[in-house]
C-alpha cells in the first residue's frame, strides 16, 4: 500500500506541459497495479492520441516511478481506450482550469 501512495505522489509530479495541472488529477492514470517482488503495472492516457509530447511524458513518468524504493520493475502502457475526457478529471483539476 505504501508503494502505491508513493506512486500516486510521484505521479502528481508530472505535468502535461500543455495543462497546468498534474496527469493523476488531470484524470490520465487508469490503473495502478502493486504486484508481489517490485513489479508495478501503469496504464494511463494522454489527453488526445496525437499529443505531440507524449514520449516526453511518458519518459517523464517512467523515470520517476523508477526511482521509488521498491518499484523494481515497471510496465508502463499507454491506452486510448476508454477516450480521455473532462469528466475524468479530479474536483480540484475541474476547478483549477475554471470548470466548475
Amino acid at each position: 500500500m505504501q508503494t502505491e501512495i508513493e506512486i500516486v505522489r510521484a505521479l502528481k509530479t508530472v505535468y502535461d506541459p500543455e495543462i497546468p495541472v498534474n496527469i493523476y488529477d488531470l484524470g490520465l492514470i487508469y490503473e495502478i497495479l502493486v504486484k508481489e517482488e517490485g513489479k508495478v503495472s501503469v496504464d494511463m492516457t494522454l489527453t488526445s492520441p496525437g499529443c505531440p509530447l507524449a514520449d516526453q511524458i511518458m519518459a517523464e513518468v517512467d523515470a520517476k516511478l523508477k526511482m521509488i524504493e521498491g518499484v523494481e520493475e515497471l510496465d508502463l502502457k499507454l491506452t486510448f481506450d476508454p477516450p480521455w475526457s473532462r469528466e475524468m478529471m479530479s474536483e480540484e483539476a475541474k476547478l483549477d482550469l475554471g470548470f466548475l
